[in-house]
């Protein structure tokens, strides 16, 4: 009985009678721990480029960018696999460097994360998809000028006429299928930047390069939601039943380089997080 009593009061139990099981202990409790933040981490990025379509849509009065068909593909499929494959990620060779965690400072989900997920990765993603978006609409004849305050005379279905920056008349079917296709285009955009933040949540403080590219079911995932947002886009009849409208090659390019811009961005902050430990950026958006 006394025994029993101990084991319910412990932190921890020895199964083997090994103290050299409790540093093995400690690291896969920090393991978890990590992996948990940065799928966290992740997952919550792509809000942002979700969310904010709808708000231009309301303030600027925008044709919708992106439709909640789409947003459902990207929460239900192209990111599931990849913020999964993030608890399959080895530990950093750091992790039992690091001090003690403090559980009232260092939580699970902190200011910091919010920061850098929301504010700085998130509005990257957002700036890709508007960018494909505005690029699209473009090479259709509506410049970004002439989308404002366009929103009533588009989703007017008895509105045939409505006029593109060069005096073209488009009728009501036709504006829809343009505004599909972009909700195609920033769908397809999202899940382009969203390659780049799962190789920056691989690590909370490492470089890329130091911790590799071997979890290779992360790999396999990247893999899956390309295939997958093809699948959507080309997959003949789904225009029909789905509203996801087929893109030309050349409109999957124009969010690379924010996909390649948080890599960048993120592999400096993690520069900096190592150069100057203890620093402002640590302090700050070390989550």
């Amino acid at each position: 009985a006394g025994s029993d009593v101990s084991k319910e009061a412990a932190d921890m139990i020895l199964l083997d009678d090994n103290f050299a099981s409790i540093v093995t202990g400690v690291e896969e409790g920090r393991l978890i721990f990590d992996n948990l933040k940065k799928s966290i981490a992740y997952t919550l990025t792509s809000n942002i480029p979700e969310i904010s379509p709808f708000l231009f849509f309301i303030v600027l009065s925008i044709p919708l960018p992106l439709g909640t068909v789409t947003i459902l593909f990207i929460d239900l499929g192209t990111d599931l696999w990849p913020a999964i494959s993030l608890a399959y990620e080895k530990a950093e060779s750091d992790i039992m460097l690091r001090a003690p965690r403090d559980p009232l400072q260092d939580r699970l989900v902190n200011e910091r994360l919010i920061s850098v997920s929301y504010g700085q990765i998130g509005m990257i993603q957002a700036s890709a998809g508007f960018f494909v978006y505005f690029v699209i609409m473009a090479e259709n004849g509506f410049r970004p000028s002439k989308l404002l305050g366009i929103r009533k005379d588009w989703d007017n279905i008895h509105y045939e006429s409505v006029e593109d920056s060069y005096g073209q008349e488009w009728s009501y079917a036709d504006r829809k299928i343009l505004e599909y296709t972009c909700h195609s285009a920033f769908f397809v955009s999202i899940v382009i930047v969203q390659w780049a933040d799962v190789i920056i949540c691989k690590t909370r403080k490492l470089s890329v390069f130091t911790q590799g590219m071997n979890n290779w079911v992360l790999n396999t995932g990247i893999i899956f939601e390309t295939l997958l947002a093809a699948f959507m886009c080309y997959t003949p009849g789904l225009d029909k039943a789905l509203r996801v409208y087929p893109l030309l090659f050349w409109w999957w390019l124009p969010a690379l380089p924010f996909s390649l811009t948080i890599w960048l961005y993120d592999e400096g902050r993690r520069w900096l997080l190592r150069k100057y430990p203890g620093g402002w950026v640590e302090k700050e958006t070390y989550y």
